[in-house]
């Protein structure tokens, strides 16, 4: 690790680089874990592309529903980069250390990624309550530059969000501690490495997450009250259980979503539930990436259908060759 002196700081050592302890003293286990989260890095890929690629080339996927599920296979491709290639390197290497701004960058792109997907979700969880809710006008309410609109706030509100606050944090002066308990480069242990006063950028931190996450949350919470208010009172069980099945994939990404959110950022981060926290990080950024493909579009029976032609159309112009 690389210290600089700096006259201003005196006895203080200015920090230039980072150690992100990751999941501890595993030296021995560096082999299997390498492999273990190439494997997720790849599933989660292969799976997360060959959605986009499904809904843009098969033309009875081009609805709301779908684009939407695209735009999130798209962030959560780029969501997993922003974390997995830096860690995999570090299990070959054994390198832990990041530099200052390779960690003020990774903490950047990973949050403007993780705001998106928060509106995102509530766009799709709109979506979904116009579609179960008012059938009758889903076809004006919800068309394809509603749809364009609604994805272009989601990346334009989340990045202006986190581009303030990451202004702020390069602000702040590191040094001394270097360490930092976690896989990934996360806003809260870095800010608390810092030996500058923090209450600016901790208020913004407040701010940013008052109105980037707990108006989505909200939108998706009352969005999903009323469907499954709506789907209860439908008569008939086959339709009913139809609608539930529509959202119920919906339902689950974003409880674990939101849920693992709530534990990390929410909850109190002593050291009883530090490792805890660091799972649930690992279930929101590493896991459900790799699930959401299975979990919303590969369980679907459109989608199922429109892989199987693809693959029979490929494999049937790989033997005529």
């Amino acid at each position: 690790m690389k210290c600089v002196e700096n006259a201003e700081w005196q006895n203080r050592t200015t920090v230039t680089n980072f150690v992100l302890l990751g999941f501890g003293n595993v030296e021995d286990l560096n082999v299997l874990l390498f492999l273990l989260f190439l494997a997720i890095y790849l599933v989660t890929l292969s799976g997360n592309l060959l959605i986009v690629a499904l809904v843009m080339v098969e033309h009875h996927l081009h609805t709301p529903m779908y684009f939407f599920l695209a735009n999130l296979s798209f962030l959560e491709s780029c969501y997993t980069s922003t974390i997995l290639p830096r860690l995999l390197a570090s299990f070959i290497t054994r390198d832990k250390t990041i530099s200052l701004w390779g960690c003020v960058l990774q903490m950047h792109f990973f949050s403007i990624l993780g705001a998106t997907e928060c509106y995102l979700l509530a766009a799709m969880s709109y979506d979904r309550y116009l579609a179960i809710c008012k059938p009758l006008h889903y076809a004006t309410l919800m068309n394809g530059k509603i749809c364009i609109l609604l994805v272009s706030v989601s990346w334009l509100f989340g990045s202006l969000l986190i581009t303030i606050l990451t202004c702020l944090l390069s602000r702040l002066d590191f040094c001394n501690q270097c360490t930092i308990d976690h896989f990934f480069c996360d806003f809260t242990p870095i800010v608390r490495l810092s030996c500058s006063d923090t209450q600016v950028v901790e208020m913004a931190a407040f701010i940013t997450s008052s109105i980037g996450i707990l108006p989505t949350f909200l939108i998706t919470v009352t969005s999903y009250a009323f469907i499954i208010i709506t789907i209860l009172k439908i008569p008939s069980i086959t339709r009913r259980q139809k609608a539930f099945s529509t959202c119920s994939s919906h339902l689950t990404v974003v409880s674990i979503f939101y849920g693992s959110l709530i534990f990390v950022y929410v909850l109190p981060t002593t050291e009883k539930f530090k490792d805890l926290s660091k799972f649930f990080s690992f279930l929101y950024t590493v896991l459900t990436p790799m699930a959401n493909p299975f979990i919303y579009s590969l369980r679907n029976k459109e989608v199922r259908s429109s892989l199987r032609k693809n693959i029979v159309f490929i494999l049937g112009g790989f033997w005529d060759t």
